[in-house]
């Protein structure tokens, strides 16, 4: 019986760590990962309409400064407001600049402010190279 109760309060405290509340850094880091992975799969799909391959790129690193002002020109781009799929793109991304720069101002850290990373990412070691020709 000693054991059983044991085995349960194991279990119980393995429960509530992996329930412990996303910080500001993860919910950031989860979103832009999100963002850019939906942003990848609109640009390679077939049924969106053309006005989507002219919207600027939307690569985000959330350590680099200028990722702000790429969210803020991606949600300010006038074309496509059409297309469903934009729209609701354009609304995670103003949803991502917020809480970037309200409600985590303080806990983020950004370790660098070149731009042209964002223009051109290097591909992670997980991450297929994609080249373009």
């Amino acid at each position: 019986m000693k054991m059983l109760l044991s085995l349960i309060a194991l279990v119980s405290a393995a429960l509530l760590a992996n329930a412990a509340p996303p910080t500001c850094y993860s919910r950031v880091l989860s979103l832009s990962k999100e963002i850019t992975e939906s942003f990848k799969e609109l640009q390679t799909s077939k049924s969106v309409d053309l006005c989507v391959e002219t919207l600027p790129r939307l690569y985000l690193d959330i350590h680099n400064y200028c990722v702000l002002a790429r969210l803020r020109e991606f949600v300010a781009y006038p074309r496509c407001d059409t297309v469903l799929e934009v729209s609701e793109l354009k609304e995670k991304a103003r949803s991502l600049y917020t809480i970037m720069i309200s409600y985590c101002r303080r806990d983020l850290v950004f370790l660098t402010d070149d731009c042209n990373a964002l223009e051109n990412p290097i591909p992670s070691p997980t991450e297929p190279a994609i080249t373009e020709s």
